[in-house]
């Protein structure tokens, strides 16, 4: 079965959620996951400067990550496994300022999201999980930033009860010393 790119866009401007090329036949399947013509022929402008791939157990969130500076568009995919992808409007002039959208992304789905620059980003891992981040900016650490996965004012309802609850969640020490969204507005006052 031959699935062709589809493109669909949401509320958060930029945001949009991708369905790759896929061909499944008796050898298993084929995936483009990028094509910069077939992205370009439908409005959307991502030229790839780094690659990355994260490998995660069950139960890690990596919280919600952005970039001060020099910020990162990236097209995001879980490879392998199943997690729970949030996005969160961090631009102060956009209309969906402070809101997340969560999404599936499902290894055996394919499907991918493209994360604007503004925004910050962060997944829980429901399965062990390989996910790939196509990135259009270079990666910085000297700017490398985030806001605290359970921050009471963005209120993301992750579905920590499909990893067997807030006891089960597995977090670095940067993460667990992250920003509130609060500190976030008074640091920077948005993007």
């Amino acid at each position: 079965m031959i699935q062709k790119f589809e493109f669909k866009r949401t509320e958060i401007d930029g945001l949009i959620e991708i369905t790759p090329f896929n061909a499944d036949d008796i050898r298993g399947c084929f995936t483009k996951d990028y094509s910069k013509e077939i992205f370009e022929q439908n409005g959307i402008k991502h030229d790839l400067q780094e690659v990355f791939y994260t490998t995660s157990y069950k139960g890690v969130i990596r919280a919600l990550h952005f970039q001060r500076e020099k910020q990162q568009p990236k097209l995001v995919r879980c490879i392998y496994g199943h997690v729970y992808d949030v996005v969160v409007d961090l631009r102060k002039n956009s209309p969906t300022f402070k809101k997340y959208l969560g999404f599936d992304l499902i290894g055996e789905k394919h499907n991918e999201i493209l994360v604007p620059a503004g925004c910050a980003h962060g997944y829980l891992v429901l399965e062990q999980s390989i996910v790939s981040y196509k990135c259009s900016e270079k990666s910085y650490g000297e700017y490398d930033d985030g806001i605290l996965w359970d921050d009471k004012d963005i209120n993301v309802r992750w579905p920590i009860e499909k990893v067997g609850g807030k006891g089960k969640i597995i977090l670095a020490e940067k993460d667990k010393n992250l920003q509130s969204f609060e500190e976030f507005i008074e640091n920077y006052g948005g993007f």
